[in-house]
């Protein structure tokens, strides 16, 4: 029996310059995004030092005093400290419940059309809000709900109202408008992620199931529901991770004195502390922890999900 030659292994540096050459194109788009991330990402988190310091703008780090936990234990015992954690997570939990949901059902219903151009017109106006600064939308919804808006005009014209309803100053009235607002401006955007995945979904699964007497609804729910899950799932674990991070933009612009019980949130407070009172450790402090309390969350998400459901981001 004649023996075969076995060729030697040719070294890992040989191997991994050959898949470079091969792979270029991709290593210096991934390279781009690398430096990019690293740039603005992973160096400005040295500022993270400035939660335990002292910090006065202009003194080397070296002068500085070192106060450790002082600032957090201080963020902790506020007074408006349950209000702010409250505000934070009712409009994340508002967020994550319908803000999370429409997107969902918005793609499962653009899927089910069967007109390719009025599709198309629909997604694209779908995206249009996405691109629309908050500076635009809050001024669109002042237009539309102030004291002399286009809404309490009409009302009032018709006989409905005797006297103008201060929609924006109203507390029972702000996160309810916040988050119409937020879905209406996210809702396409998000859905294109949803798209991508009813669109991988094996179609002769839909063509057995009208076999097998599956309506359209019953379609969605047991066949499309069930292949994008997966996708579902995994962007719940990322989205857990911002449940403190819901942004400030919405509340400085429209937010009140008279709405500030529901609006102030921990962004709001970090931005309010730091940039206008120049309380540059104390908000450091106060937005680091919200970072870490939403790193745990994603940790304890992905370990739960990992579990029930075999499904994890790593």
């Amino acid at each position: 029996m004649e023996a075969v030659a076995v060729k030697p292994k040719e070294p890992l540096p040989s191997r991994a310059w050959k898949r470079f050459k091969r792979e270029k194109v991709l290593w210096l788009v991934a390279g781009a995004a690398l430096i990019w991330l690293f740039i603005f990402a992973f160096i400005p988190m040295f500022g993270i030092v400035m939660a335990f310091y002292n910090f006065i703008p202009g003194r080397a780090w070296s002068d500085l005093e070192f106060v450790g936990l002082r600032f957090f234990i201080q963020f902790i015992n506020l007074p408006d400290f349950g209000r702010i954690v409250r505000n934070t997570l009712v409009i994340s939990g508002l967020n994550m419940t319908i803000g999370f949901a429409a997107p969902i059902i918005f793609a499962l219903l653009l899927n089910e059309l069967f007109n390719k151009p009025f599709k198309r017109i629909v997604q694209t106006i779908s995206y249009m809000p996405h691109f629309v600064s908050w500076v635009v939308v809050a001024s669109i919804m002042t237009t539309l709900l102030g004291g002399t808006g286009l809404i309490n005009e009409v009302l009032l014209r018709w006989g409905w109202i005797e006297n103008a309803i201060p929609f924006l100053n109203s507390r029972e009235l702000f996160w309810p408008i916040m988050i119409t607002a937020n879905v209406w401006k996210g809702v396409g955007w998000s859905a294109i992620i949803y798209l991508g995945a009813i669109a991988g979904v094996d179609q002769e699964l839909h063509q057995a199931g009208a076999v097998d007497g599956l309506g359209r609804f019953g379609r969605v729910w047991h066949i499309t529901l069930p292949a994008i899950l997966p996708t579902i799932i995994l962007l719940f674990i990322l989205g857990i991770g911002n449940i403190l991070n819901t942004g400030f933009e919405y509340q400085l612009l429209l937010g009140t004195p008279l709405t500030r019980e529901v609006h102030e949130v921990v962004d709001t407070f970090v931005f309010r502390y730091g940039v206008q009172l120049g309380r540059f450790s104390f908000a450091a402090a106060a937005g680091l922890l919200r970072s870490i309390i939403g790193f745990t969350l994603v940790i304890t998400t992905n370990m739960i999900s990992k579990k029930v459901t075999d499904i994890s981001i790593m």
